[in-house]
């Protein structure tokens, strides 16, 4: 590697990454506190860059990505903040001096948005090195839960370190209060919709749609099914994840339990960076060394109400667009992929975006996708950084992508690694210079209270463990206005739904005092 490599050049220098399978084998009580998992993956970073102790002690800032928990709405039984400063904990389990300690907002986007932002920090000098980590341990609590456990995790020394950590990134919640009269709220509502409208753009019928996503997630689960990490360890049939069945029931039209992200995972994984400079003062290998080649990060319109249409992604296309500039490189010359996979929809969208065929021959993930290796919380894209580092380092000169997606096809980053020298002065583009226009894009005009003819614009059923539960239509009114509404909730409309293909339809909104009401035309 030539010494001429500018010092101040950011670079990834240790990743680790475990599974704790403790709670699937029925013994929570056995399972690691949230700050313990999160002290064993950066145990795993530092040691992964060989020279551990010595970088312990050049760590000068500790950043962890939220915990599903501690994100904003109603979470159950889950108790929030349970831990006061999540970084701070680590950083005194490990004998780290942070000069900061980071807590992350919400979003699957989080932890490439994390790694791009340190990334400037060092080439500008406002940082030497640094420890970037998450974890979730949703799968214990819930056993815990269920079985009366009480694992003690709200007595422990760590829930109070007697600081605050600064909290960074985009906080704002993911739905308005008039969405969430509808259900938007809850993934599993909102990404049917982009889902059933990405159909109609295909052309596909519901019987075909649904029997094309089997096959599109099946690689999906074959790549887990190798991945030692991974949460379901399985290859599963296109028919298997496609079909219906009492493990596989709907969830929200046209999405089955085999094609949705598992967030009842007990995952962690953290990530060390630093700069060129420091890593030579270290003794790091550059065997080690892993290149951010390009990067971005780019918001949609914010509310779901809002979007241009629910088959693409203006924000996606603008970041991939200025990523691959920033790489100097296209999308035909990547060897490894992996889309941000919480549901197929945010796939499909990527890809389309970015310039990737649904079918790549490279693939489509790298870890084998949220719904088969784990979804866990904000935090997945941490694993697929730690995982596309290992396959980097066995293919120097190989490009890989990672994308992120938080909330509802709304939050996106993006990173590409190499460990190939990135070569001249590093600079990240700042996000505010393309995000204006992205912002001001054209869009349809919602409404809160329509009433007259209208047609469906996309729609889902909300389905649950007693069956289908409700429907939800986005449509437009006679002059063209966007407005969200509930159908009637008997089962002759909600199975004429999920049966028939009523993208188009039309039929009377009606306006009312808490959900509007869209009945379909005799």
């Amino acid at each position: 590697m030539r010494a001429t490599l500018d010092p101040r050049t950011p670079i990834l220098v240790g990743g680790g990454q475990f599974t704790q399978r403790t709670a699937r084998e029925g013994k929570p009580q056995e399972s690691l506190l949230p700050i313990e998992m999160l002290v064993k993956a950066a145990r795993l970073a530092l040691a992964d860059s060989e020279v551990g102790e010595k970088l312990v002690r050049e760590i000068d800032t500790v950043a962890v990505v939220r915990f599903t928990a501690d994100s904003p709405g109603e979470q159950g039984r889950l108790p929030k903040r349970m831990f006061r400063n999540p970084p701070g904990a680590i950083a005194k389990h490990l004998g780290i001096v942070p000069r900061r300690t980071f807590y992350t907002a919400t979003g699957g986007n989080t932890p490439q948005w994390l790694v791009n932002c340190t990334a400037e920090e060092i080439a500008n000098g406002d940082c030497e090195a640094a420890l970037l980590a998450g974890a979730e341990y949703l799968a214990t609590w819930m056993a815990a839960l269920k079985h009366g456990i009480n694992l003690g995790w709200t007595e422990g020394v760590d829930t109070d370190t007697g600081d605050d950590p600064e909290e960074i990134g985009d906080a704002r919640p993911g739905t308005s209060d008039y969405e969430q009269r509808y259900g938007l709220q809850f993934p599993v509502n909102t990404y049917p919709l982009f889902e059933n409208a990405i159909r109609c753009k295909k052309g596909h019928t519901p019987e075909a749609h649904l029997k094309w996503l089997g096959e599109f997630f099946s690689p999906f689960s074959k790549v887990a099914a190798e991945n030692p990490h991974a949460w379901f360890p399985k290859s599963r049939s296109p028919q298997e994840i496609s079909t219906p069945a009492k493990n596989n029931r709907f969830v929200g039209f046209p999405y089955t339990k085999y094609l949705c992200a598992v967030i009842a995972v007990d995952m962690a994984a953290a990530v060390v960076m630093t700069s060129v400079g420091k890593a030579r003062e270290l003794g790091i290998p550059q065997s080690k060394w892993v290149f951010l080649h390009g990067c971005a990060d780019a918001n949609d319109l914010w509310h779901v109400t809002e979007r241009v249409n629910y088959h693409s992604s203006p924000a996606i296309r603008e970041m991939g667009k200025r990523a691959f500039a920033m790489a100097n490189i296209q999308a035909s010359d990547l060897r490894f992929i992996d889309l941000y996979s919480c549901f197929p929809s945010a796939v499909e969208i990527a890809c389309a975006e970015l310039g990737i065929a649904e079918d790549d021959p490279r693939g489509l993930t790298i870890t084998g996708g949220l719904p088969y290796f784990g979804g866990p919380g904000n935090n997945y894209v941490m694993h697929s950084i730690v995982t596309m580092m290992e396959k980097l380092r066995a293919k120097p000169g190989a490009y890989g992508l990672c994308t992120g997606n938080g909330w509802y096809v709304t939050k996106h980053s993006v990173g590409i690694y190499s460990a190939t020298p990135f070569e001249g002065p590093w600079q990240r583009e700042d996000p505010k210079s393309y995000q204006r226009e992205l912002d001001a894009v054209a869009h349809p005009q919602f409404i809160e209270q329509p009433n007259g003819r209208a047609t469906v614009e996309t729609y889902t059923v909300v389905t649950d463990r007693r069956g289908k539960r409700f429907g939800i239509v986005i449509g437009r009114d006679e002059q063209n206005c966007r407005f969200l509404a509930h159908t009637p909730n008997d089962e002759g409309s909600l199975d004429r739904m999920m049966r028939e293909d009523i993208l188009g339809r039309a039929g009377e909104v009606t306006a009312g005092t808490e959900t509007n009401l869209f009945q379909f035309g005799r």
